[in-house]
């Protein structure tokens, strides 16, 4: 079984890499990616979890992108985590999302709901290449008593329209795409059935988008079918995997329920090598 769409505690998933990895074997996935926010800090601790039980783990990540003011993730597979434009990138990145989080945390002080948030990311930011956002906030309202669990912070305070909530400031997905092309590797749109942007979908195509990720926990049936009409119409692959992040306020489905395909694997690592034999031939 094949998941391509798990977070560790390197983002903001609930388990460290090596028990990830751990449980996926358990559920019986035999390929993994680890697709952390916005940083490749899981990957190292993954594999070496993931070759003492026989678990095949792809290099992945989720970067954060905006798009006509709307979050945008895309997923990036068979990167090569050691490429210093990428390395750079995620700095970045990450540095935009500790403003974020210092702007939330003013609102909620404004709001009476105070969080200490230069505490939050001296401790966080021990973690290499660890990322700070609102999950990490909604943990610090709950263990505050200020919100039962983080479904409950982000739709009182940190989702979008609510009072504490702060739009994403970011590159647009064109620039998220070119990065994960420039390591090596492969972007594909995640769960696009939460987007409503499909009238944008050629137009990511053409900027360079690989893939779509038509199966996700929060696709159904009839989601993924109309996402897979629309990469075989412009001839994208298929991705999928089930957005573990551990607790049940993040797409709640087990791991081993939400899987891809054989078929639609084996295109994307064919991709993949065509990719890698292309940029050896320059």
């Amino acid at each position: 079984m094949i998941d391509l769409h798990l977070h560790t505690a390197a983002s903001d998933g609930r388990l460290p890499p090596a028990a990830l990895v751990a449980a996926a074997a358990t559920a019986g996935l035999t390929i993994i990616a680890i697709t952390d926010h916005d940083t490749t800090g899981g990957l190292d601790e993954g594999h070496r979890a993931a070759e003492a039980v026989g678990v095949r783990l792809i290099d992945g990540i989720e970067i954060s992108a905006v798009e006509r003011g709307r979050d945008v993730h895309v997923l990036g597979y068979f990167i090569d985590p050691a490429t210093a434009d990428l390395d750079a990138f995620l700095r970045e990145q990450r540095a935009q999302r500790l403003a974020r989080v210092t702007a939330i945390g003013d609102r909620l002080r404004d709001l009476g709901c105070a969080v200490d948030v230069p505490a939050l990311i001296a401790r966080l930011s021990q973690l290499p290449g660890k990322t700070i956002g609102r999950p990490q906030i909604a943990d610090a309202l709950v263990a505050g008593g200020q919100a039962v669990d983080r479904r409950d912070a982000f739709d009182r305070l940190l989702g979008e329209g609510r009072p504490a909530y702060v739009a994403r400031a970011g590159v647009p997905l064109a620039s998220a795409i070119a990065v994960i092309r420039r390591a090596g590797g492969l972007a594909s749109l995640a769960h696009p059935g939460l987007l409503g942007m499909d009238d944008d979908l050629e137009r990511f195509a053409a900027e360079g988008l690989t893939a779509i990720e038509a199966r996700h926990a929060d696709h159904d049936a009839a989601t993924e079918a109309r996402y897979r009409s629309i990469a075989a119409r412009l001839g994208l692959a298929v991705t999928g995997g089930s957005d573990f992040h551990g607790d049940d306020s993040h797409h709640p489905s087990a791991l081993g329920v939400v899987t891809l395909s054989s078929d639609d694997f084996a295109r994307l690592e064919s991709l993949a090598r065509a990719a890698d034999s292309a940029a050896s031939s320059r």
